[in-house]
């Protein structure tokens, strides 16, 4: 989609949104009997606190560009969901805010559920920042993410360079590089989050490789593959790494860690053993 459709996009985005609402809805009186549905064009500018004029401009798709904030306040006007606001900003710059909903890192029980019926293949939910949200018991046992690793104990990258647990990895290095490409690549998507940030400006603090890799510049997609642990009391564990996009937020994704026969066996086992001690 070049720049011309994304605005002709852009505006017929905004103008269903605002067809679809009624007076009533953002808490307007009622006023005389109108000839089409919905808001008008002065009622959302005057809830988005903007120029009825400038507003008129981004419905006829004509070459303005409009600042985050007022995207964020057209977001608000309209009611739009966290989904149409994703798509209101992709529209007009084609490329995500650096700010979310707090909402969209919430852990669903649907999502829950999800993880937890992978065992006993490790699995866990991250956010936008890498941070880990929720994990089965099969992740528990091999990760063990309960232990803390501050300052930033439930991160992935954080955890990799800075946690024993880490070192499990047979192909550590590798790996770790492999990482760094990946969270470079997300925050690419969010160069203004402060949460990326300090995590990246931690990482340097404290770790050479971490300030080496990163400075490579370099960016992978998902991450995905083979992965061979060693753990000190199940020995040798054989993976297939795949990370999946949730449909409840493009910045949720499930790791998961399917394990060969053998491995899955030992996994199993060992979550039998826990069951019975707990």
């Amino acid at each position: 989609m070049d720049e011309r459709e994304r605005r002709e996009a852009l505006a017929a985005f905004l103008r269903t949104r605002r067809a679809r609402l009624q007076p009533a809805d953002v808490g307007l009186p009622a006023r005389n009997r109108r000839r089409t549905p919905g808001l008008r064009r002065e009622e959302v500018a005057e809830l988005a606190n903007i120029g009825v004029s400038w507003y008129t401009l981004l419905e006829q798709g004509q070459d303005v560009h409009p600042s985050r904030q007022v995207l964020s306040s057209l977001s608000q006007a309209l009611r739009l969901t966290a989904a149409e606001e994703r798509h209101l900003f992709l529209l007009a710059y084609g490329e995500l805010p650096g700010e979310r909903l707090e909402e969209e890192e919430q852990v669903t029980p649907a999502l829950q559920r999800v993880v937890d019926a992978l065992n006993p293949h490790p699995a866990f939910l991250i956010g936008r920042c890498w941070n880990v949200l929720t994990w089965n018991r099969a992740a528990e046992l091999l990760f063990r993410f309960h232990e803390p690793c501050l300052p930033h104990s439930h991160n992935v990258v954080w955890r990799f360079f800075q946690s024993a647990t880490s070192t499990i990895d047979q192909e550590w290095e590798q790996q770790a590089q492999n990482l760094v490409a990946q969270f470079r690549a997300d925050y690419a998507r969010y160069p203004g989050d402060a949460s990326f940030r300090e995590i990246i400006e931690d990482l340097q603090q404290v770790s050479p490789h971490f300030c080496q890799w990163w400075e490579q510049q370099n960016v992978r997609g998902l991450p995905h593959g083979p992965r061979v642990m060693k753990h000190p009391v199940l020995g040798l564990l054989e993976f297939d790494h795949v990370t999946f996009q949730t449909s409840f937020s493009p910045d949720l994704r499930v790791k998961v860690y399917s394990a060969s026969p053998a491995t899955a066996a030992k996994l199993e086992q060992a979550l039998s053993v826990s069951s019975r001690k707990a």
